[in-house]
């Protein structure tokens, strides 16, 4: 049986069963629990943020599955994208971002081709893959941040080479160990600085290096020791500054080569005494303006030089006497703007070429006609935005090109998506995303795997380049639909494969030309059902098979002939209901088989005549509700096993006596919440799939744990600890037990350590609610150690002893009596 995730158009999405161990039945009477005193429950590691690598969806994933080393996933989106931080290398071939490249924690403002496939970065970061850097770093060709970390105590706004060195300007005063304002020259290996120092009084925002000349634009009015206003040439060799003054009258923040002239941008107005409004054209001998006179009526942040065009972006909305928005197209003789009009509706801060394409950055969202969030590629000859749609989620302040990759800056924490329609794979070993796109036009709802074929349902009708209603087989490389269709007219929710026979839920009457109503066996060979025709009244939301017997939740109250409310025990050869018969006053979305127990989750608030709210266990034999109440306050949705303990995921915030935002970890004889594994999703929690111990993760959700993560994530799974022989707690804790158990005015806390060590003792309610502290992080020595508790001051009841020692824990229960 393949696993899978499921979801309905009308309700949340649930998920299958995801290749969790199993037990066997754990469950257990009121009373048999109470008297388990010496019971050991794991506690976990504190509560884990999403994996950086896996990509994202820019809408809800409902349903998620895995096969080898791929990772399917459906649902509403329409387009999948990386989480980048602040700077991504963008691969121009595939039009997507360098995989191996490192997440940065932080700005990118200021970027450079080092000559070898890596770059060198500044910014307002503090970390990139992981590796502490402030404001400046170098990224090798093979994606690894190299050694060279000459940091700097502020922003760095502009970087470029000089020869083996590399020059920074920005707003800092220290960099690469030595006292540098705004102005740094660094060895490229060693990140230290050179003695050249200019000492520029204020910020540096542009800088270009031309052979022997190092030119810098800013707002400083100081810099090499002269005057210099905005603007300067500065020796690459003493630091001082040339003779070379154009002497514009306020801040200049664009540079650009054009033969024997330099264009800059900026925000002044005059140039050499001669009216220039925010760009100019400079002789780079005379330093005096020439005649070419664009005239920006706002700033200008931005320069490329192709030929005999000048492009220029920024903030203006006239340039080159012709309304043109943020971004502009001016002959190189006239100064004159030519038809070419893209028309950002706003600011444009970066500009690369690449041949006839512009690379434009900036805080625009239309451009070029098209809606294209903070990034374009523009037609040099249309001014049309091309197909890419390697669109931003925040600003872009840098961009640059070398060979086949541009890598771009700002303040975004994703660039570069790709467009997948409601279907998409995942490389499960980097997270990245798949050419795999069968493009379906409507959601999907469910996927399992076969071999080399993946069967999907839904509300789509068009999928794999076919007409394809609802469900359909596609091939697992090409992602094409297979001939195989059975069509039904209207929704499928679930899929369940066993051997050659499809399994399918959803709210049709009609399938494979047969009269079946909400649930169908169907032949995975030619598509038509088979004679099994259980006859739902209602949706079918979810299906489990155990041997003989087919599980079924969902919204019907009668199937197979029979009053069965929400859920139901199915023979899987005649379709006909078991005597089992817990009855749910209300939805099933998923179902949980666990050896002789069944979970059930939905939106129900009681089950088999008990109150249990959203969620439940049931005796697979006698369909009784077990003692188990974890008492969710909102929907649950999906589930799966996770050792002793049952992964949940839904719409509530409270479960298992603590509180629980849509996904919480809950053991199975308790049903109390992992104390500390808490990962905190923003919204509703769809599906999940068991990676191992790792947990993917499937929603509308937005953040887990304050940390970006929209529609799907990855995060670590808590790892159990057990005082036991072998257990990591072990090598700490030799035992630890209670006594009397119960107990009625005293009791003993007796453990053991194999060292001396801090511990912490501690105990808490039904509720996960810490009552007493008994030990903080107190040092005790090897060997038998015992804490007196006086229970004089807690009410009759079950609690817990937590033992801390370092960052292992253990719990017993215990009972108080009165």
């Amino acid at each position: 049986m393949s696993t899978a995730t499921r979801t309905t158009i009308q309700s949340p999405a649930r998920a299958f069963e995801s290749g969790g161990f199993a037990f066997g039945d754990r469950r257990t009477t009121a009373a048999i629990i109470l008297a388990l005193a010496f019971a050991i429950i794991p506690v976990r590691a504190g509560a884990q943020q999403p994996e950086p690598t896996i990509w994202m969806a820019n809408a809800a994933v409902t349903s998620i599955t895995h096969f080898g080393d791929r990772i399917y996933v459906g649902g509403q989106f329409t387009s999948m994208y990386p989480y980048t931080g602040g700077g991504a290398a963008l691969d121009l071939g595939s039009q997507s971002p360098v995989p191996r490249f490192p997440l940065v924690t932080g700005d990118v403002y200021a970027t450079v081709a080092d000559g070898a496939n890596g770059w060198y970065i500044g910014g307002a970061f503090t970390n990139v893959g992981g590796v502490a850097r402030t404001n400046l770093a170098h990224v090798a060709a093979n994606g690894t941040v190299t050694s060279w970390n000459p940091g700097a105590n502020g922003t760095v706004y502009a970087i470029a080479t000089s020869g083996s060195s590399v020059v920074a300007g920005g707003g800092f005063t220290f960099s690469g160990g030595q006292t540098r304002n705004n102005l740094v020259m660094l060895d490229g290996i060693t990140g230290l600085a050179t003695p050249w120092n200019p000492n520029a009084n204020n910020l540096v925002g542009a800088v270009l290096v031309d052979g022997t000349t190092v030119y810098a634009g800013g707002n400083f009015t100081n810099v090499g020791g002269q005057a210099r206003v905005g603007l300067a040439a500065l020796d690459a060799g003493t630091g001082l500054a040339t003779s070379w003054n154009p002497n514009p009258n306020n801040a200049v923040y664009a540079l650009a080569r054009n033969g024997a002239t330099m264009i800059i941008g900026g925000v002044f107005t005059t140039v050499g005494g001669q009216a220039r409004n925010r760009i100019a054209e400079v002789d780079l001998t005379t330093a005096t303006p020439t005649a070419w006179n664009p005239n920006a009526n706002n700033r200008v942040s931005a320069l490329a030089v192709d030929g005999t065009t000048i492009y220029a972006g920024g903030y203006f909305t006239a340039i080159g006497g012709e309304v043109r928005g943020r971004l502009a197209a001016i002959d190189a003789t006239s100064g004159l703007a030519n038809a070419w009009n893209p028309n950002a509706n706003s600011t444009v801060h970066a500009l690369a070429m690449n041949g006839s394409a512009l690379h434009v950055g900036g805080l625009f969202t239309i451009i070029g006609g098209q809606t294209r969030p903070y990034f374009a590629t523009i037609d040099t000859g249309t001014g049309v935005a091309s197909a890419w749609v390697a669109s931003a989620n925040g600003q872009v302040y840098a961009l640059a090109r070398s060979g086949s990759t541009l890598y771009a800056g700002g303040s975004f924490t994703t660039i570069g998506g790709s467009p997948r329609n409601r279907l998409a794979c995942l490389d499960a070993t980097n997270g990245a995303l798949t050419d795999w796109d069968p493009n379906a036009n409507n959601q999907v709802n469910d996927i399992v795997v076969d071999g080399g074929t993946i069967f999907v349902g839904g509300t789509f009708t068009s999928v794999g380049g076919q007409v394809r209603n609802r469900i359909a087989a596609l091939d697992a490389d090409t992602g094409l639909a297979t001939p195989w269709n059975p069509n039904p007219n209207s929704l499928v929710n679930v899929l369940l494969l066993d051997g050659g026979t499809l399994y399918a839920g959803g709210a049709f009457t009609a399938i494979a030309g047969q009269t079946r109503n909400r649930i169908a066996a169907l032949s995975t060979a030619t598509g038509a059902a088979t004679a099994w025709n259980p006859n739902a009244n209602n949706q079918v939301l979810d299906l489990k098979m155990d041997g003989s017997t087919i599980y079924a939740g969902g919204a019907f109250s009668i199937i197979g002939g029979q009053t069965r409310v929400g859920i139901a025990a199915l023979d899987a050869a005649t379709g006909v209901p078991t005597p089992w018969d817990p009855e749910a006053n209300n939805l099933v979305y998923e179902v949980l088989l666990d050896g002789n127990t069944v979970y059930a989750g939905g939106i129900f608030t009681t089950m088999g005549g008990q109150t249990r709210n959203r969620i439940a266990a049931i005796d697979a034999t006698t369909g009784a509700v077990t003692p188990w109440d974890p008492n969710a306050n909102g929907g649950v949705y999906t589930m799966a096993l996770y050792g002793h303990d049952v992964i949940i995921g839904g719409d509530f915030t409270f479960v298992g006596g603590q509180t629980r935002n849509r996904l919480a970890v809950i053991d199975d004889v308790t049903g109390l919440a992992d104390f500390n594994w808490d990962p905190n999703a923003s919204t509703s929690v769809y599906a999940i799939d068991r990676l191992g111990t790792r947990l993917c993760v499937g929603g509308n959700f937005s953040y887990f744990d304050g940390q970006w993560a929209q529609g799907l994530a990855v995060i670590p799974l808590p790892i159990g600890v057990a005082a036991a022989p072998g257990s990591p707690l072990a090598t700490a804790a030799l035992e630890f037990a209670l006594a009397p158990n119960p107990a009625i005015s005293r009791a003993t806390a007796r453990f053991a350590l194999r060292a001396s060590a801090p511990v912490s003792l501690s105990i808490y309610d039904l509720a996960g609610r810490r009552v007493a502290s008994l030990l903080t992080r107190s040092l005790r020595d090897a060997g038998p150690n015992e804490v007196e508790l006086a229970t004089s001051g807690l009410s009759a009841g079950v609690y817990f002893a937590k033992l801390e020692t370092g960052s292992q824990s253990a719990i017993r229960k215990f009972v108080i009596v009165r």
